[in-house]
């Protein structure tokens, strides 16, 4: 059985192979590598530079699958496309395109589901189903750079599912995606959100790449962390903290931390300056996120000026923090909602 299902998982070498086992010339991979990935041809078809009967035998084993956008959804506020894509089995998937000052952003999922439990997510209602291999990662964009038209400039591994929990097929998506020779994205340009799987940050501190780490912390102890994220009950945030620092020392690359403001549970003072006592001594930025309420759970927003005080008490301990830019907020705009929401009609 092959490892993948799609030809777009295979890096260059594994086409060359392909190609030699076919009984063609190496140098046809390159051709085929460039169609896949730099053109994203969505059909062997449109593969003018290779012959008719290496299309048909390519189409025949290795056959092309074109994402389909079950439901796409646009804010009226800012034009954020939400899109729900059906897989090759049936499964769906969410990804976000976003339009910012710098240029287009898109958020894709890494797995069906998630079994990290986090209390404000609704990605993990109902668990994991299965992970994504990284042709289906690649796919999302490519899809959404088809039925938008617009350039990506930006790539936030930030959707359904925890991205360390499928490390191999993650890693593999980000050589791929920032390969020159083919979609050709600058890793500077790719952001990976963890939970804070701690053995995976070791290990990708070692693949020296240079995206953007970013921790979802939301908590700065570990009592308050176990309330929001069960996967804090197996890392401490002491274990998490020595971790940036070795990924930092590896990568040179500033980590970044998820702050989701939940109301009541997060957002005080006291809170503000444990986190900044927490982070002290550490190159890093704070994302501070109001937290998008979720109809299965009960947690609530913080208010603008809790935000705001919350911001200003991280500031005054040096802390680098922004407060991130609520897009879609008019749409099924937390992660996990537009699949949960899609999936229950179906009951």
């Amino acid at each position: 059985m092959r490892k993948y299902q799609d030809i777009r998982s295979y890096d260059i070498d594994e086409l060359r192979g392909l190609m030699t086992g076919l009984g063609e010339k190496p140098f046809k991979a390159g051709q085929l590598y460039e169609w896949l990935h730099k053109k994203q041809a969505s059909s062997y078809e449109e593969m003018t530079n290779l012959s008719k009967a290496l299309r048909e035998r390519l189409q025949e084993e290795y056959p092309l699958w074109k994402m389909e956008a079950v439901q796409v959804q646009t804010s009226r506020i800012d034009g954020t496309k939400k899109f729900l894509f059906r897989l090759r089995d049936g499964y769906v998937i969410e990804s976000v395109w976003m339009r910012y000052q710098h240029g287009n952003s898109v958020c894709i999922s890494s797995q069906v589901g998630c079994r990290m439990g986090c209390r404000f997510c609704a990605s993990t209602i109902g668990g994991l189903t299965r992970n994504l291999e990284p042709a289906e990662m690649l796919e999302q964009i490519y899809g959404i750079r088809r039925l938008t038209g617009e350039r990506i400039s930006n790539v936030v591994v930030m959707g359904t599912g925890e991205p360390l929990d499928n490390y191999e097929n993650l890693v593999r998506f980000i050589r791929l995606v920032s390969d020159e020779k083919g979609f050709g994205l600058s890793q500077r340009s790719v952001t990976v959100s963890t939970c804070g799987i701690v053995p995976g940050i070791y290990q990708l501190a070692q693949e020296h790449f240079s995206i953007t780490l970013a921790i979802s912390l939301h908590a700065p102890n570990d009592e308050s962390r176990k309330r929001l994220m069960p996967v804090a009950n197996r890392y401490t945030i002491g274990e998490i903290m020595e971790a940036c620092r070795v990924y930092f020392k590896e990568t040179g690359r500033r980590i970044s931390f998820e702050y989701s403001l939940v109301a009541g549970e997060n957002d005080g003072m006291s809170d503000a300056k444990e986190l900044a006592e927490l982070l002290k001594g550490h190159n890093c930025h704070v994302n501070l996120i109001p937290v998008n309420p979720v109809r299965e759970r009960s947690f609530v927003q913080s208010d603008k000026k809790v935000v705001e005080k919350f911001k200003n008490k991280l500031e005054k301990y040096g802390i680098n923090v922004t407060i991130r830019r609520e897009m879609g907020r008019d749409i099924d705009g937390a992660c996990g909602q537009l699949r949960r929401s899609y999936l229950d009609n179906l009951k």
